[in-house]
C-alpha cells in the first residue's frame, strides 16, 4: 500500500482528530458513580456510537455489560472474503486526582508546548480517534480492505470486568482473524512499538480491627493495640530492604530478556527526585514488566488536619499487586491474601475483599499480523525499525480475547508513551504520535488485507 496519499489524508484530518478529541475529553467519563455522575460516561458512550454510526458502521450497541457500564460496537462490512479486524479502545478515564495541580482544566484539551493535555487525551480517548482517522483515510483512498469490528469499552480504568464477562457470555460478537488493541504506547516519542506483554493486576482491600472504639492516646496508648500502627506492620511486610515486592511464595526473581530501559532514562520519565533512589534489584525492565510490583493505593485513617490524640480502633488500605507473564493472577491473589493474613500483629482482627483482578498476557509476535505492522510502522516512521517491549499496566480484555479467540492475532499500539504521563496530572498526547500512528494503522489495515489475498 502506498504512503504518500494516506499520509496527505491524515495530516488533513488532524484538525477534525483534534475538534473531535476535545469533544470526547469533555466528558467527565470517570467510571465511578462515587465520583463523577454516570451520566457522563453515558454520554461519552452516545458520542462514540454516533461517530461509528456517520462512519456507515452496522449493528451499532450500546452493551449494558453486567459491571453496571456500558460498552460501544459497531461493525462495518469489507469486501467478500476479506478477513476481520477488531479495534479496540476505551472512552473510560482515570479521576483527574488534583485538579489544582493541572496546570489547565483537566476536561478541557489544551494545546501547550506542541502537545494537547486533558484527562483521557492519551488513555484512551485519543485511541478512539486514531482509530477514526485511520478508517476515514482509507474510505477516502479506495475504502477499507477489511471487515471491521470496534469495540470501546466503559470501565477499562475500573478493572471491574464488565467487558470481559460480557465477551464470554456473547462469544460470537468480537470474533476477528485479528486484533488491534489501541491503549498501549511507545516506547519513547517517534519511536514505533508494539507492546508484547503485560502484566495483570489484582486488587484487594483490607481492613485491620483491634478495638471496640478509638481511645485516648495518653489513657490507653502503648498497651492497647493500635489498628494503624497494625496495618503499618502488614504494609511493611510487602518489600524486602530494597523495596523490592516480597509476597510469600511468589517468584519475584524473572528477567525481561528484551529492549532494556537505562536507569537514567527511566528516572527521567519517572519524575524521581535528585537524591532518591529506584527501589529494587535487577534491571528496570526486570522491575516493571517481568517482575510483580505491589503499590498501597491508599490507606484510610484521619488526615492530619483534625486529627486527635488517639489510639485507632480500625484502618484499612487499598493494595494492587501487578503480576507479571506466566502468573496467574488468581494465584497470585492468593498468595497475596495468604501473606497479609500472616503479617499481622498482635492478632489483630483482619479482613480481604477482592476489588478486581486481570490476568497478564503475552502475544505471539512472530504472527503475519506483527510483520505486517513492522512493515506499515518502518513506512509511517520513515524507516525507524518496530521495537518490542513491554508494558508494566493491565488491560485484563487481552487474555480474556485471547482464551476465546486462540487463533486470533493480538496487537498492541497506542498513544500512551512516557511523556504522556496517563493516570496522572497533567496527560497529554502528542499530535505527531497521533498522526504517525493513525497512518501505522492504516497502512497495517491495508497490508494486513493484501498478506490475507
Amino acid at each position: 500500500m502506498e504512503k504518500a496519499p494516506l499520509a496527505a489524508t491524515v495530516a488533513a484530518l488532524q484538525p477534525r482528530a483534534r475538534a473531535e478529541l476535545a469533544e470526547l475529553v469533555a466528558f467527565k467519563s470517570v467510571a465511578d458513580p462515587a465520583q463523577f455522575p454516570p451520566g457522563e460516561c453515558e454520554a461519552a458512550a452516545r458520542w462514540v456510537a454516533d461517530a461509528l454510526r456517520a462512519e456507515g458502521f452496522e449493528d451499532v450497541a450500546l452493551l449494558d455489560t453486567p459491571d453496571g457500564t456500558q460498552s460501544v460496537y459497531g461493525f462495518l462490512p469489507g469486501p467478500a472474503g476479506a478477513p476481520t479486524v477488531l479495534l479496540y479502545a476505551h472512552y473510560d478515564v482515570q479521576p483527574p486526582l488534583d485538579e489544582d495541580a493541572w496546570h489547565t482544566p483537566p476536561f478541557e484539551l489544551t494545546e501547550r508546548d506542541g502537545r494537547w493535555y486533558g484527562r483521557g487525551a492519551a488513555d484512551c480517548k485519543g485511541g478512539v480517534i486514531m482509530h477514526l482517522t485511520a478508517l476515514r483515510a482509507l474510505k477516502a483512498n479506495g475504502g477499507v480492505p477489511v471487515n471491521v469490528k470496534v469495540i470501546v469499552e466503559g470501565s477499562e480504568e475500573q478493572g471491574t470486568g464488565g467487558l470481559e464477562r460480557y465477551a464470554e457470555a456473547h462469544p460470537e460478537l468480537l470474533t476477528a482473524d485479528t486484533i488491534v488493541i489501541g491503549d498501549a504506547g511507545n516506547f519513547r516519542v517517534g519511536l514505533p512499538t508494539v507492546t508484547a506483554t503485560l502484566r495483570g493486576m489484582t486488587l484487594l482491600r483490607v481492613s485491620v480491627e483491634t478495638l471496640e472504639g478509638n481511645l485516648h492516646s495518653g489513657q490507653f496508648g502503648g498497651a492497647a493495640p493500635d489498628a494503624l500502627a497494625a496495618l503499618i506492620r502488614v504494609l511493611d511486610s510487602l518489600r524486602a530492604e530494597d523495596g523490592s515486592t516480597t509476597v510469600k511464595g511468589l517468584d519475584a526473581d524473572a528477567v525481561w530478556d528484551g529492549l532494556q530501559y537505562p536507569d537514567e532514562e527511566f528516572r527521567k520519565d519517572a519524575k524521581v527526585l535528585d537524591g532518591v533512589g529506584l527501589i529494587g534489584s535487577g534491571t528496570v525492565a526486570d522491575r516493571i514488566w517481568a517482575r510483580p510490583a505491589v503499590t498501597v493505593l491508599g490507606i484510610d485513617c484521619p488526615p492530619v488536619v483534625g486529627a486527635t490524640p488517639s489510639v485507632q480502633a480500625g484502618a484499612r488500605a487499598l493494595i494492587s499487586l501487578r503480576v507479571p507473564p506466566g502468573v496467574d493472577a488468581a494465584e497470585a491473589n492468593r498468595l497475596l491474601a495468604e501473606h497479609l493474613r500472616s503479617s499481622v500483629p498482635w492478632g489483630a482482627r483482619l479482613s480481604v475483599e477482592q476489588i478486581g483482578q486481570g490476568q497478564p498476557f503475552r502475544a505471539d509476535t512472530t504472527s503475519p499480523a506483527y510483520a505486517a505492522m513492522r512493515e506499515a510502522m518502518s513506512l509511517a516512521y520513515d524507516g525507524q525499525e518496530m521495537a518490542v517491549a513491554g508494558q508494566g499496566g493491565s488491560i485484563p480484555l487481552c487474555n480474556t480475547l485471547a482464551s476465546l479467540y486462540p487463533e486470533a492475532e493480538i496487537l498492541l499500539i497506542g498513544l500512551s508513551e512516557p511523556e504522556a504521563q496517563i493516570h496522572a496530572v497533567n496527560e497529554s498526547v502528542s499530535p505527531e504520535e497521533l498522526e504517525k500512528l493513525s497512518l501505522t494503522e492504516a497502512l497495517f489495515l491495508g497490508m494486513y488485507a493484501a498478506s490475507k489475498g
